[in-house]
């Protein structure tokens, strides 16, 4: 099949409208079918659920062609339970997981001349999202939900790839104890972009957040996992309620101790044990692992880790490289982690 005519390897990570977005519609207690749509504009109530009071949860993941020209999706299924789990909190209906499954695969095959080619150092990030359409004026769930899925081609999440960055260490709280901070809503997201925009206009790529209930143990970013590493080799990564569960993480916290046979441990990370560790990083889907050079606090106190402002540590490096060869197929993934698409 013939690709897109585009530089793939100078892609940010940015949106890029593709030909094809699926959208289901949730009415009188039930979803239809679903379809393919060629209009990327939403037309909604203006007093729609998601407008008033924020009733919306998204998803990220990707799809990838793998050395042998296959497209595949990395563990889809999770993404549609963290779905799930998030549209409960926030009392949406639920994606049935089969619909969410069929979403993606007629997506991705409808847009396969968007999908990067293999080596290209791009992948095809695909943003599955809920939100209520049904007009609401008092406070409470929408009557009526739409369901859409879309997808773009993207290069890196942060600029330089994986050059180390610089974060800021965060006044702000990111999350409330008992709050939602576990599941991927957009008021979430929201709440960050502030705090986010004040660390650029200093200089940094992104915050560190401590737990907003005694602001002693790292949390994360905006948008990413924390993996720390020790002197020692052990892979340590913060454990909190109201941290949102990354499948990358999880994913990486696998590789690692099944895999490579390194020691993992999730815990508490209390901050003022940073400067102990030698590697630090940030994970998700969109960066899968982004290294951290410095942690600086408001007051210009700077906290650098051994591996450097120049390149990712040693571990970190063992662990990109190989949950990046699994997603693109030059490492042999664990049972049910690869959905083959076409």
């Amino acid at each position: 099949m013939e690709k897109k005519d585009i530089d793939w390897g100078s892609l940010s990570f940015s949106y890029m409208p593709t030909d094809y977005r699926f959208v289901a519609h949730w009415k009188d207690g039930k979803w239809d079918e679903g379809e393919l749509v060629s209009d990327s504009n939403v037309t909604i109530n203006e007093s729609a659920g998601v407008l008033q009071y924020a009733q919306t949860c998204f998803e990220g993941l990707k799809a990838y062609t793998t050395k042998n020209g296959d497209i595949v999706a990395f563990r889809p299924d999770l993404n549609a339970q963290r779905l799930k789990d998030s549209a409960e909190r926030l009392r949406m209906p639920v994606v049935p997981e089969e619909m969410f499954l069929r979403a993606l695969d007629m997506l991705v095959k409808a847009n396969a001349a968007w999908v990067p080619p293999y080596g290209s150092g791009a992948t095809l990030y695909v943003r599955p999202f809920l939100f209520g359409s049904g007009p609401v004026i008092g406070v409470k769930p929408a009557p009526e939900y739409e369901f859409r899925m879309f997808c773009t081609p993207v290069g890196p999440y942060f600029k330089g790839g994986v050059k180390p960055i610089k974060l800021l260490l965060s006044d702000f709280d990111r999350a409330a104890p008992h709050g939602t901070g576990h599941i991927k809503a957009g008021l979430n997201y929201a709440m960050s972009i502030y705090a986010g925009e004040y660390a650029h206009s200093k200089g940094f790529a992104e915050n560190m957040y401590l737990d907003a209930g005694t602001r002693t143990y790292v949390e994360e970013t905006g948008g990413a996992n924390f993996l720390f590493v020790t002197k020692e080799g052990k892979l340590v990564t913060p454990q909190s309620d109201t941290i949102l569960p990354s499948i990358t993480r999880r994913s990486l916290m696998y590789v690692g101790e099944k895999l490579l046979g390194m020691e993992v441990e999730q815990r508490k990370v209390r901050f003022d044990e940073i400067s102990e560790f030698a590697e630090c990083g940030l994970c998700g889907t969109a960066a899968v692992i982004s290294p951290v050079g410095s942690v600086t606090k408001n007051d210009g106190t700077e906290i650098a880790f051994a591996s450097g402002m120049e390149n990712m540590g040693p571990v970190l490096t063992k662990l990109r490289e190989t949950l990046t060869g699994i997603q693109m197929g030059d490492v042999e993934a664990p049972e049910g982690w690869i959905r083959k698409i076409m």
